[in-house]
């Protein structure tokens, strides 16, 4: 899921504009510079009622779901609603092969049957402030990027100690516009959420692989979920003596449905976008990043669905791990084939060379900007010397396998340990990490995907940007990697449960330094580290470049509206519903129905087998109050700009009212983190009413449905 900052051209750079509706990740509180244009497309609300920190606003149902997706509260019980994609770690941890709810499906008929979910929180935005005078104020042109950023660290750290003083909120400042901009915001986190909901895979990821990133698209994908809190109102540890959460607000879900050009709006947390970034980064995307990427994830997928398709058990084990992978495998995919058919490399080149003539147009301009373009170009090449070894780290020695990643997260009670530090305040955080890892790991099936991806690195990283170690490796196996992974997992705590146990019975540094495993791992991050101080000067020089780019660009068209890119903060996108035309004489409708669901069914394929009762109500034509002239709407599409991180969003009316989900992006404009193409980007959601008919005419949990309140009309 994902957008931008317009591409636009030479002359419109120059010539001030507004940006389109349909384009832009909003700050709530600065609703006022677009809420006129809001109105005019549909917009019923007053601002107080999309923000405010004195009554409850629409801010107020709408939740950071695990810190990677978006909820929002649908009753006045706690009761939270998202994708199952988003759910669907949570439904993997509840089940095993006699319990198989990824499969089956799960629904609480009472509150007594809903299911803990360890780890799992929401966070409610309390309020956000600006606070750039405060910071900026202590900043000056003579401070080096190092000394900058330890102050502006100091003083966020301060003022968001200030902000939540006498209380038990959380707070952060986080950057916008690269460093021109500084944000405060303060958070209340709930940690008893419960699974209380999700439909069986057939429906909640019908589709799979074939159908992600595309449309037409037929998937029911949500999940449901409580939050809990406390007897006093405040957040509490999961306990059976908690009680559901009463938000501020929740929003009303409405069966009137959707037509074309009808206002809606999406508020969430869109994870990250690029929207301003340069022709360089472009490139190297293209030609680097994103093939490195697909090419690991590939060797990865290929071989955990060996496993998976071989045994059950493995297969629920690795489900969430699977889709994980797969779903940005595919991504960047779609990103590098939509960045070269859009030729957003030169469109970013004409913005740049736009720039280069303003800025040296004047004295004051030059002198404040005349050095940010070459500069941005210098960083670039420097830091692709090295961009190989980092894509490889992050995939394979961080994502890539488990008993990496376990020595990744026990890296720091690594470091504590050899500091003599205090760790026994600590130690219970590792030893939950160990038991996270231990209950989906299967050894045979973790170590044929190490085994690969040490061999894929040991191939396409030059030779000076391996730790010697790995060299050495190398030689002792004889290049033969599958022995080397033997060895490893034979010998590696990191592999045995009880083994593990006992180091955590007795931790001692040197019980992971002769790890091999764990030196391995320890071998690379040195390495990366090395790296990352050898090119310390470049990505500082980058990042002023980036924020002196912003600031022109700002200054050029004083009549624009910017926005900055995504960063995990709460957003509001506005546009409309409607179709598209994603090629010469192709034309998508703005909705799918239950027809194209039958019609795309393959008992033969997994990804397209369908529950008999599903086709039962269908051929019935028994869609009680949801149903659309004899069919049932599954999914519609709007130009709302979102990302990853939206997943879960609500897709709201003008009257405030849920009418769909956002879950997915479409693949003509898979290059929208980095480009905002307006005729191409449409959001992807499953209408609300689909939902309500899941639950209620299939599952039957009418429960669910008493709870909410319906709007008819």
């Amino acid at each position: 899921m994902k957008r931008l900052f317009a591409v636009i051209t030479l002359s419109l750079l120059l010539l001030s504009n507004t940006s389109k509706a349909d384009e832009g990740m909003w700050l709530p509180l600065l609703l006022n510079r677009n809420y006129a244009d809001m109105q005019k497309m549909g917009l019923k609300l007053t601002a107080e009622q999309l923000y405010s920190i004195n009554n409850g606003s629409l801010k107020d149902a709408i939740v950071s779901f695990g810190g990677f997706c978006t909820g929002e509260m649908i009753s006045k019980e706690g009761l939270l609603i998202t994708n199952h994609h988003c759910g669907y770690g949570s439904i993997q941890y509840h089940s095993s092969v006699e319990k198989d709810y990824i499969t089956n499906g799960f629904w609480a008929k009472s509150k007594a049957e809903e299911l803990p979910s360890p780890g799992l929180f929401v966070k409610y935005l309390v309020r956000m402030e600006d606070v750039t005078k405060d910071i900026s104020k202590e900043l000056n042109s003579k401070m080096t990027e190092k000394e900058r950023a330890a102050k502006i660290t100091e003083l966020s750290d301060k003022l968001s100690a200030k902000s939540i003083e006498g209380t038990h909120y959380t707070a952060e400042v986080k950057s916008f516009f690269e460093g021109n901009e500084f944000y405060l915001f303060v958070y209340e986190t709930f940690t008893d959420v419960r699974l209380v909901g999700a439909p069986p895979s057939s429906i909640g990821t019908y589709g799979g692989d074939t159908d992600n990133w595309m449309w037409p698209r037929h998937t029911g994908d949500f999940s449901m979920f409580r939050v809990y809190m406390g007897k006093d109102g405040k957040p509490a540890n999961y306990s059976k003596e908690n009680v559901p959460y009463q938000p501020k607000h929740f929003l009303p879900v409405s069966i009137k449905g959707v037509q074309d050009k009808d206002f809606s709006m999406i508020m969430g947390y869109p994870g990250t976008t690029n929207r301003y970034l340069p022709s360089y980064g472009v490139n190297m995307a293209i030609e680097q990043t994103n093939p490195t990427i697909v090419k690991i994830r590939q060797k990865k997928l290929d071989l955990l669905k060996m496993d998976m398709d071989a045994d059950p058990k493995v297969k629920i084990q690795y489900a969430a791990k699977y889709a994980k992978t797969s779903n940005y495998w595919k991504y960047y995919i779609g990103q590098t084939k939509g960045l070269k058919r859009l030729n957003i490399a030169l469109e970013k080149k004409n913005i740049e060379t736009g720039f280069v003539t303003w800025a040296n147009s004047t004295p004051a301009n030059k002198d404040k900007y005349g050095n940010t373009i070459p500069n941005m170009e210098a960083a670039y090449a420097e830091i692709g010397k090295y961009n190989m070894f980092k894509t490889y780290y992050s995939e394979v020695f961080v994502r890539g396998t488990d008993i990496l990643l376990l020595a990744y997260r026990l890296n720091p009670l690594y470091n504590a340990l050899k500091a003599k530090e205090d760790i026994s305040k600590k130690l219970d955080g590792f030893k939950a990490k160990g038991e996270e890892h231990f209950k989906d790991f299967n050894l045979s099936t973790d170590k044929k995907v190490f085994a690969a991806l040490i061999e894929m690195f040991a191939q396409d990283v030059v030779a000076d940007q391996k730790p010697e170690v790995f060299t050495s490796i190398v030689k002792k196996f004889d290049g033969n990697f599958s022995k080397y992974a033997d060895f490893v997992y034979e010998n590696s705590i990191l592999a045995n449960k009880t083994k593990l146990d006992a180091f955590f019975a007795n931790p001692e540094a040197k019980a992971l330094e002769n790890d091999p495993a764990f030196q391995l791992f320890a071998a690379v991050f040195a390495n990366y580290n090395d790296i990352n101080t050898k090119i310390s000067d470049a990505n500082e020089k980058l990042n002023k470049a980036n924020r002196e780019f912003i600031a022109g660009l700002r200054e050029m068209n004083t009549n624009k509206n910017y926005y900055p890119n995504a960063n995990s903060t709460m957003r509001l996108t506005y546009g409309t519903v409607g179709d598209y035309f994603p090629k010469d004489a192709v034309h998508y409708n703005y909705f799918t129905t239950l027809k194209g669901v039958v019609e795309k069914e393959d008992p033969e394929n997994p990804e397209f087998t369908l529950p008999k009762k599903i086709k039962e109500l269908y051929l019935k034509k028994d869609f009680g109050p949801y149903g659309y002239q004899d069919d049932m709407v599954v999914c519609f599409t709007t130009n709302n700009d979102i990302t990853g991180g939206n997943s879960g969003s609500p897709v709201i009316n003008g009257n405030g009212e849920l009418i769909g989900l956002a879950f997915d992006g479409n693949w003509e404009a898979m290059s929208g983190d980095i480009a905002f193409e307006p005729e191409l980007q449409r959001c992807i959601n499953v209408d609300i009413r689909y939902v309500l008919f899941i639950i209620d005419k299939y599952a039957g949990a009418g429960n669910l449905i008493n709870e909410m309140t319906i709007v008819k009309n």
